[in-house]
Order: structure tokens, then sequence, then C-alpha cells
């Protein structure tokens, strides 16, 4: 029998709170992540940080709530390793911090509200970079709730920004052209030189979008189909999304949204196809202390 290790991650997101259950596995090609369990639980942050700058009482109850509940599951599972982090939503809140040490003294979990650039960075983690061809660039696209993070690999190098471009700050109207304009340049400036790009998404919205376009190998998606599903979803409202195409309330909201910036990147980074592994934050953070659990003695 091949030896395992358990971890454990939660994702405090704009949109959701996620926890991962994960097991990893030692092989002759490298460690091999296998999901034992991902629970998702409707909290939206964004709402009350975006708009009002800070979380609700009542949201914040639900948040702790969430954590006394996820922390219960962490125990049974008895992982070597366990994180929590937060993202945009918590740091933007001006009493993010205060509800972090609430809930740290509650339930014994400590949650690190980290930058837009650990984000990406933990993000990153997941993707096991192939090999490139001469000239050529991998970018990485993650969508959330109240930021965009983009990460460019190329010649053994890595640069990576966080915009303040997330599918309910667009659904609030608060996103200006100014930074869009902003996104557009910092794709186009780091991606001219490149011969060719392959790009890799991430994100709650883009795996719904891979099953709404009914991509064959269900890994991959075009920018032609993501066009083809962005019209089909115009016919449908808000409610037609959810009794007739089964799409969670939460997420019935923010897929047109998320559509605009994934194409608008494809479009911007003259990019084709966009592969989708299925992996977010949550992964990142597994993956981050698998290594830094079996790093050599002096790595």
């Amino acid at each position: 029998m091949i030896a395992s290790e358990r971890y454990a991650a939660i994702d405090i997101g704009s949109n959701a709170v996620r926890l991962l259950l994960s097991e990893a596995f030692e092989t002759d090609s490298g460690p091999y992540f296998r999901k034992i369990s991902l629970i998702r639980m409707p909290v939206r942050l964004g709402s009350d940080a975006f708009i009002r700058e800070k979380i609700s009482k009542g949201n914040a109850k639900r948040l702790t709530q969430t954590i006394q509940g996820f922390k219960q599951l962490v125990n049974a599972y008895r992982p070597l390793d366990f994180q929590a982090c937060a993202t945009s939503a918590m740091r933007e809140a001006a009493n993010g911090n205060k509800i972090r040490k609430r809930i740290r003294a509650k339930t014994g979990v400590d949650i690190r509200i980290i930058s837009g650039k650990e984000e990406a960075r933990t993000i990153f983690a997941n993707n096991p970079w192939g090999h490139l061809p001469e000239g050529g660039a991998w970018l990485f696209v993650d969508v959330g709730g109240g930021s965009t993070e983009i990460t460019i690999f190329a010649n053994g190098k890595t640069v990576s920004h966080s915009f303040g471009i997330g599918t309910i700050r667009l659904l609030e109207n608060l996103v200006s052209s100014s930074q869009w304009k902003a996104m557009k340049r910092w794709i186009r400036d780091h991606t001219r030189d490149f011969t060719s790009i392959d790009a890799v998404g991430s994100g709650g919205n883009i795996n719904k979008l891979i099953k709404l376009a009914k991509c064959t190998d269900g890994r991959s998606i075009t920018l032609g189909k993501m066009k083809k599903v962005r019209g089909y979803l115009k016919f449908f409202s808000y409610e037609d999304r959810i009794t007739k195409l089964g799409l969670k309330p939460d997420r019935a909201d923010v897929i047109m949204p998320a559509l605009k910036i994934y194409m608008s990147v494809m479009k911007w980074g003259g990019i084709h196809t966009l592969s989708v592994p299925q992996v977010g934050l949550a992964d990142g953070l597994v993956r981050l202390m698998y290594r830094k659990r079996n790093q050599p003695p002096g790595g």
C-alpha cells in the first residue's frame, strides 16, 4: 500500500467559504494529490466588504459558525497540517482583523488574511508547469468575487499581479474603466514578447462554464465557446438560471461578470484556449504544506 499524507485547507473568499480535505501520495513521477472532500458554504462577505467596507454582524456570525463546523470536520479527518486563509473581502473590511481574532478565540482556527500577491503565488503553486516551447509562456488567471489574480511564467521566472476586478464588484458596479484599462495594459505589456501562450483558469465560475459549454474533454474551453455560452445565458433570467440550468443562487448572478473577465483576459493576451484543472487557493495551500513538510534538510 502506498503511504499517504493528509492535509486540510480553508479558503475564505468573497462569495463563499470552502473546506478542502486532501490526501498526498509520493510516486516515482512526483507527488499526487487527491481530493477527499470539498465543502462549499455560500457566505457572501464581498457584498458587505466592497459596499459598506465592513462585514455585517449577520455574516460575521455565519462565518464563525461555518468555521466552527469546518473545524469539527478537520478534527475528525486528523490531517498532518492545516491552514485557513482569507482573501480580498476580509483584507478590505475595516473589521476583518477583529473578526479574525474573534474566530480564533472561539474556534482555535488562526486565519491568515493574505495579500493579493500571496494569493496569486499560492494559486500558482497548483500548476505542474510542463515543457514550454522556446519563446512561449504560461498565463494563470484566477477570478474571484473581489479580485482577479494573474501570474505569468516564462524562462523560469514568474510575475504576478492582483487586480481589484472581481465578479461581486462588477455585479455592484464597483469597477471603473481605469481599472479595466490598467489590467489590459499590464496583460499586453507582459505577453507581447511571446510567440505562444498557454493559459490556465481557476475559480468556481470557470468550472461551471466548462459544464455549461459541454466541452468534450471537460478540461479546456475556447474563447469561441465562451462567446456561445454568454449568448446562451443571456436568454435566461436570474431565476431561470437557478430553476432551469441548475445553478446555485450565488453562482447564477456572478457567472456573467466572470465570463466578461475571463474573455477580456484571453482577448488581451491573445489566448485561444483556457485549460481548467479545477483547482484553487485551497489546493495551492495543500501543495505548499506538502512541500514544506517534505523538503530535504537545508532545502
